[in-house]
């Protein structure tokens, strides 16, 4: 792995790269991030972007949410990736809000991992964007190019890269690293094609050299 010190050479470069790197997904409040965040599991921020603003607009809370007949909810969702089963994730955690927390969204790791449709990524999201709480929550894009860069061991489990990421970054910059790695993954250092002959990085980029010399990596 390559040192705390040459990572965050690699992540200011993104920065600069990416000074106004956000996350994508739109929502008003707390509660229509966490909806959103949870329908963008295995789905692209933009497909869901297309079905949330009829969502909310129909159920602007959890008990309007929580109250809505599952078809109603599936309707309106059915465009992005395992709908009925985030229709009843959202419905679910929705009337948790409710019993559980007074219709507000909770602002711990563990009480948002409590609520259905929720694991540590979302959390994390969540946590990071709503109430600006250091984390940082890692996707796909976040692990690829982690263990592209060889920030992370290759053969790191997801828990392990983030835990890796917050020893070698300040915690805060947890928030702003987290999106920076997301758009340098989506619009650079892509799954399948990788911008590697015009990236600032191939330099310090084992990754980067073996795919330029036309070998066989991960």
């Amino acid at each position: 792995m390559i040192s705390k010190e040459k990572t965050m050479t690699a992540i200011e470069i993104m920065y600069e790269m990416f000074p106004e790197a956000h996350g994508e997904l739109v929502s008003k409040n707390a509660f229509e991030l966490l909806i959103a965040v949870i329908l963008s599991a295995q789905a692209t921020d933009v497909s869901v972007n297309k079905v949330t603003p009829a969502l909310f607009e129909a159920y602007p809370t959890p008990q309007a949410l929580s109250e809505a007949p599952l078809e109603d909810i599936i309707e309106k969702i059915k465009s992005i990736g395992l709908y009925r089963n985030k229709a009843k994730n959202i419905k679910a955690c929705a009337s948790e809000l409710l019993l559980r927390f007074g219709g507000e969204v909770p602002q711990t790791r563990e009480d948002l991992i409590s609520l259905p449709g929720v694991g540590r990524k979302t959390a994390n999201v969540v946590l990071g964007d709503a109430f600006g709480i250091p984390a940082i929550a890692v996707d796909t894009h976040v692990e690829r190019v982690s263990k592209r860069l060889r920030i992370c061991k290759l053969d790191a489990n997801v828990l392990e890269v983030e835990q890796t990421l917050m020893k070698k970054i300040p915690d805060t910059l947890w928030v702003k690293t987290h999106h920076t790695l997301i758009f340098f993954g989506r619009y650079h250092c892509t799954a399948r094609a990788p911008k590697c002959e015009v990236c600032p990085l191939l330099t310090m980029c084992q990754e980067g050299k073996l795919r330029m010399k036309g070998k066989k990596t991960i």
